[in-house]
């Protein structure tokens, strides 16, 4: 009986002594030292100010398809209606989403349905990350810093022609039939 105490009193005591170390080390490990990799997730069509623009009641399916690109979901239960759907999701900046939603009467575009859609130019701003330029460094060499190095020997080699010549043939690589 006092040995099975003692295995347990030992081992809550270290297992309290373990925990109790873990607990000390949130002082000095930041919230932001072991983030995870976010992947940029990008799915659907993009569909611009401009495309939507160009969009105007009575135009033929094959010139909404034109302008918008093959459309992100056609159901075959709402065979009048296509959906364009756009996301963008990236490490450090809010999820982006955009919608469009056409209807058709027959083979006549009918009505447009949109979220607010940003410009070509507005939309690749919010994608590009400012960065800051260093100084280039100069990636020229002066004829003084090459004379500090070695002729290479390879640029010796090819000027030498070859001392041994090429065999005149080879020699089979599969056995010859018999």
């Amino acid at each position: 009986m006092t040995f099975r105490f003692s295995r347990v009193l030992l081992t809550s005591l270290l297992l309290g002594i373990s925990l109790a170390g873990c607990s000390g080390m949130s002082s000095g490990v930041n919230s932001d030292t072991f983030k995870p990799y976010v992947a940029e997730v990008v799915q659907g069509n993009f569909v611009s100010k401009e495309q939507r623009q160009a969009l105007r009641p009575g135009m033929s399916r094959a010139q909404v398809k034109d302008i918008l690109g093959t459309p992100l979901v056609a159901s075959v239960f709402h065979e009048d209606r296509w959906d364009y759907a756009f996301s963008i999701k990236r490490q450090g900046v809010a999820p982006q989403n955009f919608r469009v939603t056409v209807f058709f009467k027959g083979d006549v575009l009918a009505q447009i349905d949109n979220d607010e859609l940003p410009s070509e130019s507005e939309f690749v701003g919010r994608l590009v990350t400012k960065r800051t330029v260093s100084k280039v460094p100069n990636l020229q060499a002066s004829e003084e810093d090459l004379k500090k190095f070695p002729p290479s020997k390879s640029a010796a080699d090819n000027t030498r022609p070859s001392s041994t010549a090429l065999p005149a043939s080879y020699p089979a690589l599969e056995p010859t039939p018999r």
